[in-house]
């Protein structure tokens, strides 16, 4: 699949499930084992595996490379492997505390969400 195409899928699979900021971050100059990395918010360990899970199914009933998850037993950061892109889906502690945009953020991907969408629809 598309690199363009699979974030779009995993985006579209965050927003469903009422993801926070979704940061997209071309990884492919970092290291050649995957191209993005996707980060989000969760609220709860609920919101959190749900999350995690229906990233994953959409990305397999898209056609994607749906590779594995990781963190559902506790559900406060899930790790979704999607082949190309790897997903991570965090509690606002935890992703304040790992900061990983630090780590990956350093070429931004810019990509029109449903969240910002909506902002320009209300102004």
């Amino acid at each position: 699949m598309d690199i363009r195409k699979l974030q779009r899928v995993i985006v579209n699979a965050l927003e469903d499930v009422k993801a926070q900021d979704i940061k997209i971050f071309n990884t492919s100059k970092q290291t050649a084992l995957f191209e993005r990395v996707i980060v989000a918010t969760a609220n709860s360990n609920r919101q959190t595996r749900a999350l995690g899970h229906h990233v994953f199914m959409e990305v397999k009933e898209n056609g994607g490379d749906a590779v594995g998850i990781e963190g559902l037993e506790t559900g406060e950061w899930v790790l979704v492997d999607c082949g190309s892109a790897i997903v991570h889906i965090m509690q606002p502690a935890l992703r304040a505390y790992y900061n990983l945009e630090e780590l990956w953020g350093g070429h931004p991907v810019r990509m029109k969400l449903l969240e910002d969408e909506n902002k320009e629809d209300s102004e």
